[in-house]
């Protein structure tokens, strides 16, 4: 088989890593499909790539339905960010768990007496996002005899330059759906085009809506690319008074002067309305959001990811190193147990929210440490510090491979890994229990998993969460 060909009657095995999918061709091998599958439906498929070991393959048609498939909610749309709207939600934990329980497979010498607890599900699955990214574009295709200049919604899968008008997005609550529709119409009807990442012209580029869940205030980030010129100020002085009489959750809205190449919602920040932050609450605690800081888009799903978190950890006193912190959300909830929290993370605006945070809790015993994880960890070491817990949670990437000697080097009693991709997990977890070691591991502690609980954030997306706790061997 080579490139461009097409597979036919191919029948969709399970969900792997990165949200792809499995299937066997007529000649046994192995079919990594990309695209909004469903398990045991029945699709043809176009070859993207034909290696010695197995093809890359993109979905072309559904020829059966699968029995997991249910009608789309009647007003709801699919689209790229949402993918399994028509799979049942206890299906969708079911994929998910297997997709855990998978990734342990290579493990299970190491981890008969761990505990898999069952996953935890979110406790909204639908407007559960408090955090929403819209893009203005375009939508050109000469095959398909289309020549829209100006849509607004979101990307076309894995297509940078083609929009979706969305009708309604499912994960947003519905006064986002409703400020959405308002922002459309009035962007619609200005003189200003959409932006073309080809060309680098035009002027509508992003559009995100950020909530506080607790108290409902809003915030409004419009990234157009321009500056904040006098016709500029004119339209939006227009739309935000609009906006605001008929929205009184609105409490703060930005413009983004955002003039980069890159696909990204960044640039300048000029404050139009109300205040410069918003305010959400997180098991108790209060967390400033500022247009660009970091906060979990599902704040229950987070209070429940959290809460597992901190459950896992059987002894709480000492020293706790919460390595790849990000705004330090963990190690803030966690210092009320701890005699010192070091809270380390390499993007220098997150570790000033985390600092801000902390202020805003009176927690006066965290340390925000702007850093690589593996630097830190080096130094942390060699200066004589210490460590009782260690919490990480990684990019999807995983720890970065100098990383994990440092940390094996601390001989904490316990290690809490919190892992957005299983696959890392497994591969980092492999050198953490000792199946897989080095010249600079080989001599370190070694540690047992004693528990594994999956946590749904991102319900109708491929998305997992899992908690894992390491105790000292």
């Amino acid at each position: 088989m080579s490139k461009n060909e097409i597979l036919t009657g191919i029948t969709i095995e399970k969900l792997i890593f990165g949200g792809k999918w499995l299937a066997t061709a007529s000649d046994g091998k192995k079919i990594i499909i990309t695209g909004g599958c469903i398990p045991w439906s029945v699709v043809d498929l176009r070859v993207l790539k034909a290696k010695k070991s197995h093809y890359e393959a993109q979905e072309l048609r559904v020829v059966k339905k699968s029995p997991l498939e249910v009608p789309l909610p009647e007003g709801f749309q699919m689209y790229g960010g949402a993918k399994w709207l028509t799979i049942g939600y206890q299906d969708q934990l079911k994929i998910k768990s297997e997709q855990v329980s998978e990734a342990f497979h290579h493990l299970s010498n190491y981890t008969v007496k761990t505990i898999f607890h069952p996953i935890i599900a979110s406790p909204e699955i639908y407007g559960y996002r408090n955090k929403v990214e819209f893009s203005w574009g375009k939508y050109i295709s000469a095959k398909e005899e289309i020549h829209d200049e100006f849509r607004f919604g979101f990307h076309a899968q894995g297509q940078f330059d083609r929009i979706i008008d969305c009708t309604y997005c499912a994960l947003a609550d519905k006064e986002t759906n409703d400020i959405f529709h308002m922002v459309d119409q009035f962007s619609r009807a200005s003189d200003f085009s959409t932006y073309d990442p080809k060309t680098g012209i035009g002027f509508w580029r992003h559009f995100v809506v950020r909530k506080a869940t607790s108290s409902n205030e809003t915030m409004l980030i419009f990234s157009v690319n321009t500056t904040y010129t006098h016709e500029v100020k004119l339209f939006f002085t227009e739309m935000v008074q609009k906006l605001t009489e008929k929205f009184a959750d609105i409490s703060s809205i930005y413009l983004l002067e955002n003039t980069g190449k890159a696909d990204i919602v960044t640039g300048n920040p000029v404050l139009l309305f109300g205040k410069p932050a918003i305010t959400s609450t997180l098991l108790g605690l209060s967390f400033e959001i500022q247009p660009k800081s970091f906060f979990q888009v599902n704040t229950l799903g987070a209070e429940k990811l959290y809460t597992e978190a901190i459950s896992f950890i059987k002894n709480k006193w000492g020293i706790l190193l919460d390595l790849y912190a990000g705004t330090g959300t963990i190690g803030i909830l966690l210092s009320k147990y701890f005699e010192k929290v070091y809270s380390v993370e390499l993007i220098e605006s997150a570790s000033r929210d985390g600092e801000k945070n902390a202020f805003k809790n009176d927690v006066k015993n965290i340390d925000f440490v702007c850093g690589k994880a593996e630097v830190f960890a080096k130094d942390f070491l060699e200066k004589g510090g210490k460590a009782d817990t260690i919490v990480v949670d990684p990019p999807r990437d995983g720890m970065h491979p100098s990383t994990i000697p440092a940390l094996l080097s601390f001989g904490a009693r316990e290690i809490i890994y919190v892992s957005c991709n299983p696959a890392t997990l497994a591969r980092d977890l492999e050198v953490l229990v000792g199946k897989t070691r080095d010249e600079k591991t080989e001599k370190l502690p070694k540690y047992s998993i004693t528990d594994v609980t999956p946590v749904d954030m991102f319900p109708h997306t491929h998305h997992i969460e899992t908690v894992v706790r390491l105790a000292l061997a």
